[in-house]
């Protein structure tokens, strides 16, 4: 074995070097002058908020947005999670209902319920697509169930047809978080404008990003939309342009976008596509490479739905590489060869939401809604979840690098690397078998 072919982890060269990654090839948000000229167009015009009579970037998005999905409103709000919780708000869910939402999703899913004073109702998810399991959602629901929340997490769609279906049989609604499928569709339609009510993120890391934080929230009805527009800026009536006469009609804080946040995204709404193309180019041919690599399971996307490609999944299967090793140890060590290589993968999510500390413990907001008549149905268990845990346990994601359009030749450096550590399987199965033996013995 030649020194260049040694793994990083063990003295030899990082198989894709630092150097080879630069920003321009790998880093997110891409900035261009338009969105340069667009911010400091904000600045010269002095409109910073969305009281813009309709004439400011903050409305200029609401309109551009609620046309490319197709839906009748949109409302652009301060982040993704306050989209999620304006929308529970317009659909006029009460203290103390059950939300059905994915025991696999980032914890702002859950967290909007719990503000809204809501009890989350953790369901499994599908072990191919990630997302909310139509069957176990069946099983969840009780007569105290108002509403799903859907997840179309990494940017794929979730079977919204089956969701759809149960929702109308209960008469819930059906909340569409695509925080991380901007562009994606479902049955030729684009997510966040299928159901009841739609949000997604515009954070800066987002295929739809702006410049920090941002979100943007549809709605089929004009009523609901008419609620979370009162909910976004303490109850106040705004529409039309109209005087500001400081009369709350209803109870609510503020969670506004910022005209700079606005104009940003403006910029990127109008590259979507574009990226987005180049996007699935480059993700395919990566994922092809990875999947002849043996026990590498690459993410798929069903023939009806197309996959905004937010975050890279793969699953490990040690027995497809001919080792009885458990899982969770061979992550563990392809995480640590990958790493020392300069491929940055990582875990995403570590632990089922219904196992995280919050929700074990009930802490926050003083103990609600679970202090309310009736309270959780029972406690809140990781375990009731097992696609969930076996998910996290056995696979890595890909995060960010691959966004940018012209991330090609990163990647193909990327697929390299990997194909330099399968060339050590049996090296690497002998690390995570001494790995498991020892959490054995430890325990």
């Amino acid at each position: 074995m030649t020194g260049h072919d040694q793994l990083a982890m063990l003295g030899g060269p990082r198989g894709l070097p630092a150097a080879d990654a630069s920003r321009d090839l790998v880093g997110w948000p891409v900035v261009t002058e338009a969105e340069q000229e667009a911010v400091r167009g904000v600045l010269d015009r002095g409109v910073f908020t969305s009281n813009d009579a309709g004439s400011g970037d903050v409305s200029a998005l609401e309109r551009e947005w609620a046309a490319y999905v197709d839906a009748p409103h949109a409302a652009a709000v301060s982040n993704g999670t306050a989209a999620l919780e304006l929308a529970l708000a317009g659909l006029g869910l009460e203290p103390g209902d059950e939300v059905l939402v994915p025991a696999f999703t980032f914890i702002a899913t859950a967290v909007a319920p719990v503000q809204r004073m809501c009890v989350p109702v953790f369901v499994d998810v599908d072990p191919v697509t990630f997302t909310m399991d139509p069957v176990a959602a069946a099983a969840a629901v009780t007569p105290r169930t108002r509403a799903i929340i859907v997840v179309h997490l990494h940017g794929l769609p979730a079977d919204l047809t089956a969701l759809r279906e149960l929702a109308d049989r209960h008469g819930l609604f059906l909340v569409e978080d695509a925080a991380q499928a901007q562009g994606a569709t479902y049955r030729g339609r684009r997510v966040a404008a299928v159901g009841h009510v739609g949000t997604v993120s515009l954070n800066a890391t987002k295929n739809l990003p702006t410049c920090g934080e941002g979100g943007l929230v549809t709605a089929v009805d004009a009523g609901v939309h008419e609620r979370i527009v009162l909910t976004r800026q303490f109850g106040e009536d705004l529409t039309g342009g109209r005087a500001r006469d400081y009369v709350s009609r209803l109870l609510a804080g503020n969670e506004k976008m910022s005209a700079v946040q606005a104009a940003f995204a403006r910029c990127q709404l109008a590259r979507l596509d574009e990226y987005a193309a180049a996007r699935h180019r480059n993700v395919t041919e990566l994922l092809g490479r990875l999947a002849e690599l043996p026990g590498v399971v690459v993410p798929t996307c069903p023939p009806e739905r197309t996959h905004s490609w937010h975050i890279l999944r793969l699953r490990f299967r040690p027995a497809e590489m001919g080792f009885d090793v458990p899982p969770a140890a061979m992550r563990a060590v392809l995480h640590r060869a990958l790493r020392a290589e300069g491929v940055p993968v990582q875990p995403y999510q570590l632990v089922a939401l219904p196992g995280q500390q919050a929700f074990q413990e009930l802490t926050g907001f003083g103990g609600y809604p679970w202090r309310l008549p009736g309270g959780p149905r029972e406690p809140y268990r990781a375990e009731d979840h097992p696609v969930t845990q076996e998910v996290i346990a056995d696979s890595l994601t890909l995060q960010r690098w691959h966004l940018n359009p012209a991330a090609g030749p990163v990647l193909r450096r990327v697929a390299d690397a990997f194909e330099k550590v399968w060339a050590h399987l049996p090296a690497l199965a002998s690390m995570a078998a001494a790995a498991g033996r020892s959490r054995t013995v430890t325990r």
